[in-house]
């Protein structure tokens, strides 16, 4: 049993150390610090105990899609901190708040607002957040449009209790990691936009999967999430997202 754990716990070692690896030449070709780079392992559908051991591997910073998966795993996974990447409805928005350290997926102000009240209820202000934005105008995706987010900002920014990190995007799915460039591109140019008056938006940018998360990072990602590339694919979804 001991060999078993200890080869599980090389394997997502090796793992995390190869993203860590493209993270770090991707940051050298840009000119940038591969220490700006945040990995977020996404565990999604991955069990508590498989997470216990990527823990002692080094993947501490775990992202959930669902707020009720999380909530199951997270009382057995010590030592995990806990980003939410998937939508959030409203009426799970407490437990979010309660369970999550920072919520990734913002997509509208309604949300954020409930969001900031709920907060101060938890005892979690400044709760961390990133804005989604769906830059590539895409009817399928979730996300503020971009100049409904630059409207709405002002707003945004007056709620005290939310700490906005920067902004979050879903890539296109693409079948090169080249064609996914532009959407980064846009999302690095609509947050250097909306900074250039305060605004208290931070400069974080959450954007980059399993498949483009390299090019992600040429282009300025500050958070990456990454899923299969660490803990293999998913039943039933073998080229999923993440």
């Amino acid at each position: 049993m001991g060999s078993s754990l200890d080869s599980d716990i090389a394997q997502f070692r090796a793992a995390r150390s190869h993203v860590l690896e493209v993270v770090g030449e991707a940051c050298r070709r840009a000119g940038r610090d591969p220490g700006d780079v945040t990995l977020v392992a996404v565990s999604k559908t991955v069990g508590a105990s498989r997470l216990q051991t990527a823990v002692v591997a080094g993947l501490t910073l775990l992202g959930e899609n669902r707020v009720q998966e999380a909530e199951s795993k997270a009382p057995l996974v010590p030592g995990a901190s806990w980003h939410l990447i998937g939508p959030l409805q409203s009426n799970k928005a407490r437990r979010a708040v309660e369970l999550f350290d920072v919520i990734e997926s913002v997509d509208s102000i309604d949300l954020a607002r409930r969001l900031d009240r709920l907060a101060v209820d938890s005892g979690r202000a400044p709760l961390g957040v990133y804005f989604q934005v769906n830059v590539d105008l895409d009817e399928a995706k979730a996300g503020f449009l971009p100049e409904t987010l630059e409207a709405e900002l002002p707003a945004l920014a007056a709620l005290d209790n939310l700490k906005p990190l920067g902004l979050m995007t879903v890539g296109r799915l693409a079948d090169t990691a080249a064609k996914a460039r532009p959407t980064f591109v846009r999302l690095r140019e609509l947050s250097a936009r909306l900074r250039e008056a305060p605004s208290g938006l931070g400069a974080g940018l959450s954007m980059g999967m399993s498949d483009d998360f390299e090019v992600a990072v040429e282009e300025g990602a500050t958070v990456i999430r990454v899923g299969r590339a660490l803990f293999g694919a998913r039943p039933g979804s073998p080229a999923g997202p993440a």
